[in-house]
């Protein structure tokens, strides 16, 4: 027969699991003295008698040294009483070389904890997590995207996911609302998001100032970017080739729609009750975005949505001007092509979106003390600025993000704080009310409009059609 736990082995297990997670997960450090035991009997409600078994047990683990007259003391761990953290990261990701910085960081601070780095691959990443998990080798603590929490989410998957959030961390005073409402479900934050950006306009100052663009240049709305677009595509040559377009249009479902943005359009309504795609709205901006390639040829035809076509383009000055994030401009380091960035323009409405990256604890984590020690690193002041002093990232904190002195000649751009202003009517991709279903549908249903083999009118009204019938099923 079981036996009943008493009140006193309760408060016993209690005492010796919190002053060990203390120390494992880095609260306290070594070489901090803990409290007095006089204190820690007063706190825990346990005899001196106790306190002083739990501290003998704690003295044979390594994990603390009596020092005469002063107290007890945090040991230095060897490498057997390391806890090990799972860190799951893309493999395929800008932050990787920084990541490895933080982590050492990390380790540095807190001796009793290891952190290894588990690679997953950026194609079929929630699968590939959530195989892992089940199979109990997966990570403790994981990146995600926004699009991947849209996976969970609409899946009912979350569930893989240890809410967590920092005490310390106010989402309105440390950060920016779109941000945090990105991974948010059901009104709570299970996760805890790290770094983010809005899609700008990244532009070559060589081939601007080529085509005679003055320096304080303005885009301030669709005439704007196509004078601009115009100005800087070169004629053909004598065999009919394009060695330079203005810009280069991406028909991926993260940078296209920032068109309809501008415009006030939009897929569903904001209840989802019925799609409004068959709109003048939305009609007018795939129209604006097809002109470019066919009318105005201004941008290469491209009719897939990989943003890789575009951006490498970019690199190898093919394109003045295209859609990206602060994430790519990354890759800028390497080339010595001379860049900046601007907020996308308007015309109706000013718009554009925003992606993130947040960091999740796994439910079936054994040592989640020390997975949240590490998320709490993650958003620290200190390896903020680690992300922000090696590359373009925007760091989830607000006054990193926002702090000049850490801008780095030939990492950042000279308008790196463009940003900023693009915050201010920046949408997340849940803005659009499509589900990741619902966003795949549309993906596949523009290509005949990318390929110009049918008018936006007809694909507008043929993607409601769909997108409506796909919701009568799902309300049956």
């Amino acid at each position: 027969m079981l036996k009943r736990k008493s009140a006193f082995e309760d408060r016993y297990n209690k005492f010796i699991h919190e002053l060990k997670n203390e120390i494992i997960s880095g609260k306290l450090k070594p070489g901090e003295f803990i409290l007095p035991e006089n204190t820690l009997s007063k706190v825990y409600d346990l005899s001196r008698v106790s306190i002083r078994k739990v501290l003998a047990e704690l003295v044979d683990d390594g994990l603390i040294e009596k020092i005469p007259g002063k107290g007890n003391r945090v040991t230095i761990p060897n490498d057997t009483q390391k806890q090990t953290i799972t860190l799951g990261w893309f493999s395929h990701s800008y932050e990787l070389e920084v990541v490895h910085k933080i982590i050492e960081r990390f380790e540095m601070l807190n001796p009793f904890t290891k952190v290894n780095l588990q690679l997953l691959p950026n194609s079929q990443y929630v699968y590939n997590l959530k195989q892992s998990l089940k199979h109990e080798s997966g990570p403790d603590v994981f990146i995600l995207s926004d699009y991947h929490f849209r996976e969970l989410m609409d899946s009912n998957s979350l569930d893989i996911i240890d809410p967590y959030l920092p005490y310390f961390i106010e989402p309105e005073k440390d950060s920016y609302k779109q941000v945090f409402e990105m991974f948010t479900y059901d009104k709570k934050i299970p996760v805890t998001p790290l770094v983010f950006s809005p899609v700008m306009i990244c532009y070559n100052r060589r081939m601007f100032e080529e085509a005679g663009i003055a320096k304080d240049f303005k885009m301030e709305n669709w005439d704007d970017l196509l004078e601009l677009a115009t100005r800087t595509t070169k004629e053909m040559d004598r065999e009919g080739m394009i060695n330079e377009y203005g810009f280069c249009f991406s028909s991926s479902t993260n940078r296209w729609p920032v068109f309809l943005l501008q415009n006030k359009g939009s897929f569903m309504a904001t209840d989802r009750s019925k799609s409004v795609m068959n709109s003048k709205e939305n009609i007018e901006a795939l129209n604006y975005c097809a002109d470019l390639m066919y009318k105005h040829q201004v941008s290469p035809i491209f009719s897939h949505g990989s943003n890789e076509l575009a951006e490498n383009l970019f690199m190898r000055e093919g394109a003045a001007m295209i859609l990206t994030t602060y994430y790519f401009m990354n890759e800028f380091r390497d080339h010595k092509i001379e860049w900046d960035v601007v907020p996308p323009p308007q015309n109706d409405a000013q718009g554009t979106l925003i992606i993130g990256g947040a960091l999740g604890i796994s439910a079936n984590s054994k040592i989640k003390e020390s997975a949240q020690a590490f998320v709490q690193f993650m958003v620290s002041t200190e390896a903020q600025t680690l992300l922000k002093q090696n590359g373009c990232t925007i760091p989830m904190l607000r006054k990193v993000a926002e702090d000049n002195h850490l801008l780095q000649s030939g990492i950042h751009p000279e308008k790196y704080n463009a940003f900023k202003e693009a915050m201010g009517f920046s949408k997340t991709m849940k803005d659009l009310h499509l589900t990741i279903e619902e966003t795949e549908l549309v993906e596949r249903e523009m290509q005949f409009f990318w390929a110009n083999m049918e008018k936006a009118e007809d694909t507008c009204k043929r993607i409601e059609e769909l997108l409506n019938s796909k919701q009568a099923v799902n309300n049956v």
